[in-house]
């Protein structure tokens, strides 16, 4: 009987200790300067770059008017980007005063919305919108100029940027990047929830952002406040075919070798889930979402190890992890019950148990290493509870839209 329980014991280590070793090498390698990466971008464009921004919004009217506006300050000269609204399910209200804006207002109708239907209807409309767009052509831009675009955007309703966001995008692109994610960072810390859904979005940026930029490695995509060049994403977005487009748009830039530069400096403030139910929700969505990018990407492993293509090995790794906040409850669990049985093995649970919090705590930027912070830790456990509960609901074939409500939480 002892057998067999040493040997599921071992077993069940073996399985969680990967995880939490990659956590542990990327949170050290964040403390390291980053050096000069082995992606040398394209050649310096001397013109300044035109944007076309889109803000996907489904169910949105709470919060949607108020971003564009806001977005709508930019101190980039008003000739050189454009925003688009794509309004999928949103109230005749909130469309009218969308239509008064100097935007162009896209309204789809999808049986089953997504994401990627959004995206891909707005490009599809593009004719369209370039009417519309050299009609609100200013500040002398010549319309051949706007027959196309540089760079496309993508934010979401949500999201808020500063004035100069703009111009500190356009600043990267100068340098020739073709894929940029930007700084998504939290708006809002009104309870716990939100405080730990922020800290959770930094620790991904210290490790899968920061950490691989470090050492040459693509950043990860996030969603939202990411920039691609528009012929690119232009050629790509019909590809997309799940409720995650941003890890489908990351494979395919690292298939093809770009590299996704992350900029830490350029902020999108982004509202952070406050309702546990939209919690839940919102981490069975990326829970399938992980399943079905790892199912994607593995028939191109083998093309990717034979080419040396160490970025794409990589992120499919990631997809097979353990998530966090799982692992901060399983391992301490086995951690006492080896503990019960023979407490000489329980030891190397606890040591992996030590390594995941010492990794989590570099992961954490040093301003939000407080007794605030900290304090919002009574609340993890029953989050953690339910993120155990969607372990039993994941379904790598479920590609259903689950909307996370802002504004009204």
């Amino acid at each position: 009987m002892m057998t067999l329980i040493h040997i599921i014991d071992w077993v069940l280590w073996i399985f969680m200790a990967p995880s939490v070793l990659y956590v542990f090498f990327y949170a050290i390698i964040s403390l390291f300067p980053s050096r000069r990466t082995n992606h040398q971008p394209s050649a310096l464009s001397p013109q300044p770059s035109t944007f076309l921004i889109l803000f996907p919004a489904y169910k949105e009217d709470a919060v949607i008017v108020h971003s564009v506006r806001q977005c709508l300050e930019q101190t980039y000269p008003k000739g050189l980007y454009h925003i688009g609204v794509i309004s999928d399910h949103m109230q005749e209200e909130t469309n009218e005063v969308l239509r008064q804006l100097p935007i162009t207002l896209f309204t789809p109708q999808f049986e089953k919305s997504s994401k990627a239907k959004a995206l891909q209807y707005a490009i599809q409309q593009l004719s369209t919108f370039r009417s519309a767009q050299r009609d609100a052509c200013s500040e002398g831009l010549k319309n051949s100029q706007l027959s196309t675009f540089n760079y496309i955007i993508i934010l979401d309703a949500d999201n808020m940027v500063m004035p100069d966001f703009l111009e500190q995008v356009n600043a990267s692109c100068q340098q020739g990047y073709k894929a940029i994610q930007c700084h998504r960072c939290a708006k809002n810390s009104q309870n716990d929830v939100a405080v730990l859904d922020g800290v959770s979005e930094e620790i991904n940026n210290t490790i899968f952002r920061i950490a691989h930029n470090t050492i040459g490695l693509s950043s990860a995509l996030i969603g939202s406040g990411m920039c691609f060049t528009f012929e690119w994403f232009k050629q790509h977005v019909e590809l997309l075919n799940s409720a995650v487009e941003d890890r489908e748009l990351e494979s395919f830039l690292l298939q093809e070798k770009v590299f996704i530069k992350f900029e830490e400096n350029i902020h999108v403030f982004d509202e952070k889930v406050s309702n546990r139910d939209n919690f839940e929700r919102q981490r069975l969505r990326w829970l399938n979402g992980q399943l079905q990018t790892l199912l994607i990407m593995l028939p191109y492993i083998p093309h990717a190890i034979a080419t040396g293509n160490i970025n794409y090995i990589d992120k499919t790794i990631q997809q097979a992890l353990i998530p966090r906040s799982i692992l901060l409850v399983l391992i301490p669990v086995f951690s006492f019950i080896m503990l019960c049985f023979a407490p000489i093995w329980s030891l190397k649970w606890w040591i992996l148990y030590l390594i995941l919090c010492l990794s989590l705590y570099i992961a954490i930027p040093s301003q939000m290493r407080n007794s605030t912070v900290f304090g919002k830790l009574s609340s993890f456990p029953s989050l953690a509870f339910k993120m155990l509960k969607n372990l039993f609901r994941i379904n790598k074939h479920n590609k259903e839209f689950l909307h996370t409500t802002h504004g009204n939480e």
